[in-house]
This record gives C-alpha cells, structure tokens and sequence, in this order.
C-alpha cells in the first residue's frame, strides 16, 4: 500500500498528457494509489464521523474508450461494491485544482428526497457551510460556486434541478488550487481533508434519514 506524501505538480500534469492509453497509465500508476492512500487513510474517522462503515472506491474510468478523463478521485461510500447510487465523500484532483467534496449524483434515487430535505433545512445548511466552501450541480465539470455567493433564491434553484433534472446532482465541500502549499504537506492535507468532512457531516445526517 502506497503512504501519501503530498501532491506535485508533476500530478495535476498527468491531465495534460495525450491519449486515453497514456494518460490512463499515468493515472493508474501515479495519481490513484495517492487517491487510495488518502481515502483510506480517512476512512477510519469518517465511518466514526458519520456511524456507518465506509469503503474505499478508486475510480478507474472503465467505460472510457477514446476520450482520455480530466479528473479521477477516489470515493468514500457505505457499501462495499460500489458508491455512485450512495450518498458519498469523494477526494479528487482536476488538473488546476484539487477538490475534497460530499456529493450525491445522478445514480442516486435518493437525490429527489435529498433535494425536498435541503429546502427544508435551507437555513441550517445556509448558516453552516463556510463561505470558502463551494458547490457544484456537476461533478463532470471542474467549475463550482462560492458558498459565499449562494443566497437562497440560488439555493432553491440549485434544490429545484436536483428534483426535476434527471442528471442533477449536488456536490458541497472544498477547492484547492494545484499550487497550494497544503497539498505537498501530507499531514496538513489529511487534516484539512478530516476537518472538511466533519463539516459537511450534517449533510450525509439528512440522508441517512432517507429511504435508499
């Protein structure tokens, strides 16, 4: 098992590398067991976190077979086999940035329910989340939204899609830019990944009270 010791900018340059084959065996060889390290490193706090058992799941872009992919992460879930129908942490690199998120997305059936207990708890989950945090409604697209910019008209509209859109899905946590002293530093990543998770705790509680 590979130890984590932070990220290089050697890592985030495997997305500009040409060819799904190449870019794949960079990943693969590179980045994933980082990704691993990492979740299982934290899986242990977050399964006391949250009071259910959490697996580990690296991504590995098996129905790819021309496109080269432009991120890959490795996921947090309470099941074994798999964690895209879950609600689920996930720790993740795009070639500018790294992101360390809770995310409920399109496989979820889950996700109607999930947005009905937002709107709900708006102000809870308005007054909790930091304003550095941000969202995303797409886990494919490396754009997100400052929490600090998100009144609750954005709010509802963001909970509305997850309701009405089929492909909708809702990501909270944090973005660090690929220069970011934190990354090269394991311990300090660690924590800020462990501290990240915690506040996003209350997120994964409304689901738990939802019917999978």
């Amino acid at each position: 098992m590979t130890t984590f010791n932070g990220f290089t900018q050697k890592d985030f340059d495997v997305f500009s590398i040409p060819g799904l084959e190449n870019r794949m065996e960079a990943l693969r060889e590179q980045i994933s067991p980082k990704l691993e390290a990492i979740a299982t490193e934290l899986a242990p706090d977050v399964t006391a976190m949250t009071g259910d058992e959490m697996f580990v799941h690296v991504a590995r872009h098996a129905r790819r077979k021309t496109n080269p992919p432009n991120d890959t992460w490795a996921a947090l879930a309470s099941n074994k086999r798999g964690y895209k129908k879950l609600p689920h942490f996930q720790i993740g690199l795009w070639e500018t940035h790294v992101f360390v998120w809770f995310a409920v997305i399109y496989e979820s059936p889950i996700k109607e329910d999930f947005a009905k207990t937002l709107q709900a708890n708006k102000e809870e989950v308005l007054s909790h989340i930091p304003d550095h945090f941000v969202w995303s409604i797409d886990h494919t697209k490396p754009e997100a939204i400052p929490h600090g910019e998100i009144d609750e008209e954005k709010f509802l509209s963001m909970t509305d899609r997850l309701q009405s859109v089929k492909k909708a899905e809702i990501l909270c946590g944090l973005h660090l830019e690929r220069g970011d002293d934190r990354l090269k530093n394991p311990e300090k990543f660690l924590e800020l990944c462990k501290d990240t998770f915690q506040t996003l705790e209350p997120l994964y509680q409304y689901t738990k009270q939802l019917k999978v």
